[in-house]
């Protein structure tokens, strides 16, 4: 479980509320049914975080290190899909030689396929999925290892019925007002190649803050002082991933050899894509923060966290969130100081023209 060790994939919300002690029962009252109780539909509900299956939850096991560590986990059970066509021909063939047939209607085989399903379904075991999630009390944050749209639906729902507290995502949109109270909706799209007209491309404010934090790691020197945190060093690396809506080759992925250096990178920004998705690094000190970052849904995924001095589970595991913190701290305030840059026109029109001009000037290998 990444939260504990290892790289972690993952997705910050804002909490309505705190969630403590008091949570505890609730969660509880929500856990994960037994699975003898499974059939065919999936359930689901809260665990412990030691594993799946922890469904006994207490003030002792829902919190770890201090930190509120849950997991919302999905139980199903399913007939893997070569194993049922493999039955289902077996019943099919024995029907028709039965029936001295030379086929069956699709009626037909739609009742076999139920019927072999129903037969193979109570002796499948059941298929374990988990989110996993911890809160921090000091920023209010709620850190979910759920990253697709599906489990995000998931997992804020079950907490809100759970809990009464709703979560949302620090996405673009949510994270610009939350802590800068602007509205970047009012933002239209910035072109970056002097070949296209604002008007002529499309975009997000998730991937101008991608496109703006590598244009900085090049050419404002890639650093920063963020408060309480200190001076940190950033830098976008491949593999790169580019977009741009419309007719034609409108992603590309770049990650062989030298891609900040090749050809097709100069091109597809001159053609007016913009930066989805990267590689990015911050560094404070000899503490390295790397990551691969979805800027469309400011998703983190494999989040590599400095070495932790401790060995013991619980100090452990509080290191790594003291690190969480600080990763979302550095993360902020370069995403701040972005929306503040762009809400600024006489600030923003000065940046779009040096960000052209540095992609028309950037050098390619042969």
């Amino acid at each position: 479980m990444g939260f504990e060790k290892g790289s972690v994939s993952f997705r910050m919300f804002f909490a309505a509320r705190d969630l403590g002690v008091e949570d505890v029962e609730k969660f509880a009252a929500q856990a994960l049914p037994p699975l003898s109780t499974l059939a065919e539909e999936e359930v689901h509900g809260w665990v412990a975080g030691r594993h799946l299956l922890d469904r006994n939850l207490t003030e002792e096991n829902a919190f770890l290190g201090g930190y509120l560590r849950l997991t919302l986990t999905q139980a199903k059970k399913t007939v893997p899909s070569s194993l049922l066509q493999a039955e289902c021909a077996v019943e099919e063939m024995a029907v028709m030689e039965a029936d001295d047939k030379q086929y069956l209607n699709q009626t037909q085989r739609s009742e076999i396929k139920k019927q072999v399903k129903e037969r193979l379904l109570p002796d499948m075991p059941p298929q374990l999925k988990g989110i996993d999630f911890v809160f921090d009390e000091r920023s209010h944050m709620i850190y979910a290892t759920g990253t697709s749209e599906k489990q995000v639906d998931a997992f804020v729902l079950s907490l809100m019925q759970t809990t009464g507290c709703s979560a949302a995502a620090a996405d673009p949109e949510t994270l610009a007002m939350r802590v800068d109270n602007v509205n970047i909706q009012t933002w239209g799209p910035a072109s970056f190649s002097d070949e296209l007209e604002d008007g002529m491309v499309d975009g997000t404010a998730g991937r101008e803050f991608l496109m703006w934090l590598w244009y900085c790691s090049e050419k404002r020197d890639g650093i920063m002082q963020v408060p309480d945190v200190g001076e940190i060093a950033y830098m976008v690396e491949g593999p790169l991933t580019f977009v741009m809506e419309g007719k034609g080759a409108h992603e590309i992925t770049l990650k062989k050899g030298q891609p900040m250096l090749s050809a097709e990178l100069k091109s597809a920004l001159i053609s007016g894509k913009k930066l989805k998705k990267s590689k990015v690094q911050f560094a404070r000190g000899e503490e390295v923060f790397e990551f691969t970052f979805d800027a469309d849904e400011f998703v983190f995924r494999s989040l590599k966290l400095p070495q932790t001095e401790n060995f013991d589970r619980i100090g452990k595991f509080q290191e790594r969130m003291v690190f969480m913190e600080t990763f979302r701290q550095m993360f902020f305030h370069l995403y701040s100081a972005f929306v503040n840059e762009r809400n600024d026109e006489k600030e923003w029109k000065k940046t779009k023209e040096a960000m052209k001009q540095w992609v028309a000037d950037r050098p390619t290998t042969a």
